[in-house]
């Protein structure tokens, strides 16, 4: 499939999941447009396996904003682009100050996992506002590892404190991350599962050993064109954890509906690995 053809099939998917207010037919929608997108990367890595023509299709990088420098929050948003980058054969670089990542792996799943990640944010972002207004979190309390300095020794013990807005919102937009990377990945190894069984009667270049050879061409890619230094950790354990936010953050990930694409602006920095 043509990467023209592919993107306006996925945006079909995408405007069907936008248009219903039945939070299970845009759970299918989305899904549909994960297994659309796996599907053809599968298509790719068969075809890089067995076609002289398409086996000189390469992996690349790209350069991908998330936001601008100072904005509070950026790393809940680049943890949302990992996970879906995960569920799409991506390996990922991030910028010291998350403000852009770089995306290494085959064109057609970045393009993928931008579509995605443009819609889901949206709704990521409206629904950790949501929460907010709603006023719950004030009822609730943050964990946080402190240091007590006494007279006669240190130790490092948990301070419950009351939950600040920022540390609701980043609790909150963490677990939905981290649910849409559980529903992504689901979906795609369901459809490489359908796909490898669809192939077993082939005589020969299964496509388990297609899609290795394409792992493997994205992580020498990776290792040879990346300049990261370090890991990318995260959300900062310095926020606090609240459990009560990340139920409701994963609540919102589980029922999650593609919203319109947002373009975000972003400034160059140094790169950690993830």
């Amino acid at each position: 499939m043509r990467d023209d053809k592919l993107l306006t099939r996925i945006a079909g998917l995408l405007r069907q999941a936008e248009g219903t207010d039945n939070e299970h037919e845009a759970q299918t929608f989305m899904q549909a447009a994960q297994r659309l997108a796996t599907s053809a990367s599968i298509d790719l890595a068969v075809a890089r396996a067995h076609d002289p023509a398409a086996a000189r299709t390469a992996p690349v990088a790209r350069q991908i904003a998330i936001g601008t420098a100072g904005k509070r929050g950026l790393r809940t948003y680049v943890a949302l682009f990992v996970a879906i980058a995960h569920a799409n054969d991506i390996k990922v670089d991030v910028a010291s100050n998350s403000t852009f990542v770089l995306a290494y792996g085959f064109s057609g799943d970045i393009d993928s996992t931008e579509a995605l990640y443009s819609s889901l944010v949206v709704q990521m972002v409206a629904a950790s506002d949501a929460y907010l207004k709603s006023g719950v979190y004030k009822s609730e309390t943050a964990a946080k590892v402190v240091t007590d300095r006494s007279r006669w020794r240190t130790r490092r013990v948990v301070e419950h404190t009351p939950l600040s807005p920022i540390t609701a919102r980043l609790n909150f937009q963490s677990a939905f991350a981290e649910r849409i990377g559980l529903r992504l990945t689901e979906a795609r190894d369901e459809a490489r599962a359908d796909a490898v069984r669809e192939s077993a009667d082939r005589p020969s270049g299964s496509t388990q050993v297609a899609l290795r050879d394409k792992e493997i061409a994205v992580v020498d890619f990776h290792r040879e064109e990346s300049t990261a230094r370090g890991t990318w950790r995260g959300s900062s354990a310095s926020a606090g954890y609240s459990e009560a936010a990340r139920r409701a953050g994963d609540r919102a990930g589980r029922s999650a509906r593609i919203g319109a694409p947002e373009e975000l602006d972003g400034t160059r920095g140094a790169l950690d690995r993830r």
